[in-house]
């Protein structure tokens, strides 16, 4: 087998050896350039980090402006997230596309949405981001709704955006603020047409909602008078358990952000990864149910005899079960000191001022 050369010559074994050569090393250095690219852990701990050189790196070597990270998405989504204006018009110089979806169908204007970002809503709107979604599908004004930022809810319905758009099950941003206490949130949408009469796949409202989770002056917004009134007679658990949002304390989310940022630099170490797991194993400890109170008494009884002295007794009675007789003994290091000395027969003291009982923990 001869070997030839571009002009047609055939080539002479040192020529080829050469020639060999070089393609070899053209194709290590590809390799070696492709190995320099990022795993989707890598990837994404460096772009929440915010570190622009490595993404143009990465980006100028060949990365895919839509690579998806471990979390989040793609970069685009990440910067959107952090708010980073330079990270993003740096993936979008390099064809990011700004309506990518996550695996959890999310999109970069609901990541900016979600944390506030509204200069980063702003970029993405100018930029072609999808600010309705078609269908039942969650869309920013719902994500900013909920996370009680209202320059961003205003700003994403002066850009055209659906007031009363509905969620996978039905919800919509109204609902949202309800749920989560959002008063000037549910004015700027009640101010735009959102509809208080929307239902959602459990058959809940707005008004629901704002029962249920204990936000009385949005039940008043968004319900007429005769429905409040009746709601406040049924009381709050006539609308349900409320299953509330907890955010993540400081703590887990500064560890978080230091384990990811030493991810990214390779020096991860297990006493940071322990610490982080020990705070969120302590986050998701359940709280124990405090204990009920004993009820307050009704009244307390005292029984004496002028002519005994130290035959004293005495009874706390109840309002439901058997009454709990007291000795000598804990009258005199229980009760006021009056209720010790000798005293006429059945004599009834009032109760002690009632404690009204915890709440019940939210389940």
């Amino acid at each position: 087998m001869r070997a030839f050369d571009p002009t047609g010559k055939p080539m002479n074994s040192q020529v080829l050896s050469r020639f060999v050569a070089a393609v070899l090393a053209a194709a290590g250095l590809a390799t070696a350039a492709r190995a320099d690219l990022p795993d989707p852990v890598r990837f994404g701990a460096t772009i929440e980090a915010g570190n622009v050189r490595a993404a143009r790196a990465w980006l100028e070597e060949g990365l895919d402006p839509n690579f998806i990270a471990d979390r989040i998405g793609t970069g685009l989504m990440i910067a959107a997230w952090e708010g980073n204006i330079e990270m993003m018009e740096l993936f979008a110089s390099h064809g990011a596309d700004v309506n990518r979806r996550n695996a959890s169908h999310e999109q970069a204007l609901m990541f900016a949405a979600w944390r506030g970002r509204l200069e980063a809503v702003r970029w993405l709107l100018e930029r072609g981001a999808q600010i309705n979604r078609r269908g039942l599908e969650w869309s920013a004004l719902h994500y900013a709704a909920f996370s009680g930022h209202e320059e961003v809810v205003r700003a994403l319905l002066e850009r055209g955006a659906d007031v009363n758009a509905r969620s996978t099950n039905g919800s919509s941003p109204l609902m949202m603020a309800a749920r989560e206490g959002r008063e000037s949130v549910a004015q700027a949408l009640l101010e735009r047409g959102a509809d208080p009469k929307i239902v959602n796949d459990h058959g809940d409202d707005a008004f629901v909602w704002a029962m249920r989770y204990d936000n009385p002056r949005i039940a008043r917004m968004v319900g007429t008078p005769e429905r409040f009134a009746e709601a406040a007679r049924l009381g709050k658990d006539a609308f349900g358990p409320a299953v509330r949002s907890v955010p993540v304390p400081e703590r887990i989310d500064n560890l978080f952000r230091e384990m990811r940022a030493a991810e990214a630099e390779g020096r991860l170490s297990d006493e940071l990864r322990d610490a982080y797991y020990a705070a969120v194993s302590e986050l998701r400890r359940p709280v124990p149910a405090a204990a009920t109170p004993p009820a307050a008494p009704k009244s307390l009884e005292i029984t004496a005899r002028r002519a005994a002295p130290g035959e004293e007794s005495a009874v706390l009675t109840y309002e439901r079960g058997p009454s709990e007789p007291i000795t000598r003994r804990s009258l005199e290091t229980t009760t006021p000191a009056k209720a010790t000395r000798p005293a006429k027969p059945k004599v009834s003291k009032p109760a002690a001022a009632k404690v009204d009982k915890p709440a019940a923990a939210d389940q």
